[in-house]
């Protein structure tokens, strides 16, 4: 009798953790055909999501802070210059103020709508089953809005930089005349959708006209469910609290200040009313901001957890790509609201969580790659 290794004990734990990840169940392999229209909105979304997220990273921690000392700085120099009665330095500044508020608006709707266009992909990859158009028309229309909704942020981003020059319009930029075109292409596949999905209704199909999403109840997919059902729920009753605490204190607070900034503009006194205008706008910034980061990242994982079965990872790693997505997304907002009172330190552990989601969305990412790689290669497609 031969006697047993070491090693043999742990074969069947390292056979059963590579069957996890070696076989493609059919009923799941049918819903992500090759290059299909949900595959190309999977894809889609969570590449733009993960790439409008990152972006909003490198402009919170490079631009904003730094945006908005400069605002302040200007609208002191403005408020000097009324008060010296000196109108070419007055409209400098304000001048100024106008350059850096569209700068950072630019920034803020690029981040916003790239990631809004990977939310709305994911969805529409829900819904396609339910849409009567062929299979060559839905793949259109999802190439369409990939494209759209990659070039409408680039064209925002760049409307800044680009301004009027060379322009046919006098009042349009080529930056603007390029994300309103990518912004009328969005509209012309979503009125797609809509038809597709009217005459799924119209006709009264016994059966979607493609296999639906695999109807699993796996660890994951409750995490997602119930996680982002508490995100969304979170951030909902932080918005009743500021709307009923908040919102009309700072609505009197600005008015007084603004008072006080034109009353004082004859004394030259003017420094501590630009400040505290300052610091009102950031109490401003940071409540908004938490509430709509932590609905959002309800939205995403409530979306996110429909496309697990397409996450070809190990049950291990795909837990923990969970786990991280969930914590940063908690995180992000809980510091978000503390900045104002812990400084960077609170901005420094924000940013992180906002790192934590990105690069648990590159995880499943990567996973749904593998997935589609492995499921050509078995079907002899590569």
């Amino acid at each position: 009798m031969v006697p047993a290794r070491a090693g043999d004990a742990q074969a069947p734990g390292r056979l059963n953790k590579q069957m996890a990840v070696s076989t493609i169940p059919a009923n799941v392999a049918g819903t992500f055909s090759t290059m299909g229209a949900r595959r190309l909105f999977v894809f889609g979304g969570i590449a733009l999501i993960a790439v409008g997220m990152f972006f909003g990273e490198i402009f919170a921690v490079f631009l904003l802070r730094q945006n908005g000392g400069q605002t302040g700085q200007a609208l002191l120099a403005a408020a000097e210059a009324v008060a010296a009665q000196d109108p070419s330095a007055a409209k400098k500044a304000f001048a100024q103020i106008g350059d850096l508020l569209e700068d950072r608006g630019t920034k803020v709707d690029t981040h916003v709508h790239m990631v809004d266009a990977g939310y709305l992909a994911l969805l529409l990859a829900l819904i396609q089953p339910y849409l009567a158009l062929s299979a060559a028309s839905k793949k259109l229309l999802a190439k369409l809005f990939l494209i759209g909704g990659g070039v409408l942020p680039v064209g925002i981003f760049l409307i800044h930089y680009v301004g009027l020059a060379y322009s046919p319009i006098p009042v349009i930029g080529w930056a603007s005349i390029l994300a309103d075109s990518a912004g009328a292409m969005l509209i012309i596949v979503l009125i797609g959708q809509i038809w597709g999905f009217w005459n799924y209704c119209r006709r009264k199909y016994a059966s979607p006209t493609e296999p639906e999403l695999p109807r699993e109840r796996s660890w994951e997919r409750r995490m997602l469910l119930s996680g982002g059902t508490v995100l969304v729920l979170l951030g909902f009753l932080h918005g009743a609290w500021y709307a009923g605490v908040s919102l009309y204190e700072h609505e009197n607070r600005e008015m007084v200040i603004l008072k006080d900034l034109l009353n004082q503009s004859a004394s030259h006194d003017t420094a501590y009313s630009v400040q505290a205008y300052g610091m009102l706008q950031a109490e401003k910034a940071v409540d908004i901001a938490a509430h709509s980061h932590v609905i959002e990242f309800g939205l995403l994982a409530i979306l996110l957890s429909f496309v697990q079965p397409f996450v070809f990872l190990t049950q291990t790693w795909r837990r923990r790509w969970v786990m991280v997505l969930l914590a940063g997304s908690l995180t992000l907002p809980i510091f978000v609201l503390l900045e104002l009172k812990f400084g960077l330190i609170a901005g420094g552990i924000a940013d992180m969580g906002g790192l934590m989601v990105v690069v648990a969305l590159i995880g499943m990412l990567c996973g749904v790659l593998r997935y589609a790689g492995r499921l050509d290669a078995e079907s002899g497609v590569i």
